[in-house]
């Protein structure tokens, strides 16, 4: 079975540039994330760490609570 997709895509002509443009795109997602991570304000994760746990857990991008009608 493998080897006959093995085959299949030997075939497709300009199908080995796929592979370093999904690296790519995992590299650039994570290093952004990691970027984020160490930027982002200590606020903003003391905001977001307990929202599971809250009752009503509305709260905006701030970490201010959101009064519901």
């Amino acid at each position: 079975m493998l080897k006959f997709v093995k085959q299949h895509m030997d075939s497709i002509i300009g199908i080995e540039i796929y592979p370093m443009i999904s690296l790519l795109i995992f590299f650039i997602f994570f290093t952004t994330l990691i970027l984020w991570a160490f930027y982002t304000k200590k606020e903003f994760f003391s905001g977001v760490e307990n929202l599971p746990l809250d009752e009503d857990g509305t709260y905006s991008e701030t970490g201010n609570k959101i009064d519901l009608p």
